[in-house]
């Protein structure tokens, strides 16, 4: 394949990522790929998808969105990344690089999304009905209960959720809100607004399911929780046909699992969009 490092201005820090191309054979079609919490378009699915899709002719925009990392410098020392992001940033992020990779002549892209950028892949598709097809990578249900959920795994604010809330919202108040806080779980250090939006703002993937026609595969390791990636649940309210894969011996970052889903995903694409794979 072919790789381009491109940048997608938005209203404050652009876009930075990689669009990869098939080399040596016509582009037959296009993929948007959406990262996982604190993660980038360099690591994980957004890396090692590319190379097998750009194999079958797709060009593929992976793509930081503003909230990537945990903590970034960009050309200052200005802090960035995931500790200040927000739900409708994200959203609109997604919306821009599907806007960018339309202006360039791509076709509407199937969506991937990995964890959090799977989560936020749901309303991108609710938002773009033109979308061929949607992967779902172990993504979280998000919703109001999404927070409580990472955090009774022992993510994020862990057993202090309530504490923290708390504190979170009298930063906010104080006009606080971008300053840094401590949790004591994966990714342990966000900011009180964050932190909040966290608990009132993400899209509840199954709520949105009925409105997405599209077809779609939900990829799941069989290490991880089915409540907090429902697979099954998000199947049974979708309009469109919903297949779910379980990957034997895999967790949430296909640790040892790459290939299996590599071949899943590939797979899947020549089956459900025959003309493009």
């Amino acid at each position: 394949m072919r790789t381009e490092l491109i940048s997608i201005e938005t209203d404050t820090i652009p876009l930075d990522g990689a669009l990869h191309l098939p080399d040596g054979q016509p582009t037959v079609g296009a993929v948007l790929l959406f990262h996982g919490n604190t993660m980038n378009f360099y690591v994980g699915a957004p890396r090692f998808l590319p190379p097998a899709l750009t194999a079958m002719g797709y060009a593929c925009l992976a793509f930081n969105r503003r909230g990537h990392d945990i903590l970034s410098i960009r050309d200052s020392r200005a802090a960035e990344g995931a500790a200040f992001q927000l739900t409708a940033d994200g959203i609109e992020d997604n919306r821009i690089a599907a806007k960018w990779m339309a202006d360039q002549g791509f076709p509407p892209p199937v969506i991937i999304g990995h964890s959090n950028g799977g989560m936020l892949a749901v309303p991108h598709v609710v938002a773009h009905p033109d979308t061929p097809a949607l992967i779902l990578l172990s993504a979280h249900g998000g919703g109001k209960e999404g927070l409580r959920r990472s955090s009774q795994a022992g993510l994020m604010a862990g057993d202090r959720l309530e504490e923290l809330t708390a504190q979170a919202r009298a930063m906010v108040a104080a006009g606080r809100g971008r300053e840094l806080m401590l949790m004591p779980g994966w990714w342990y250090v966000i900011t009180p607004e964050s932190f909040l939006d966290r608990r009132s703002a993400m899209p509840d993937t199954l709520e949105l399911a009925p409105s997405i026609a599209c077809p779609i595969l939900y990829i799941r390791g069989d290490q991880e929780d089915p409540e907090t990636y429902p697979a099954e649940a998000f199947r049974d309210r979708a309009a469109g046909v919903c297949e779910v894969d379980i990957i034997p011996n895999c967790d949430h970052f296909y640790r040892g699992g790459q290939d299996a889903v590599i071949e899943r995903v590939t797979a899947w694409l020549r089956k459900t969009l025959p003309r493009q794979g």
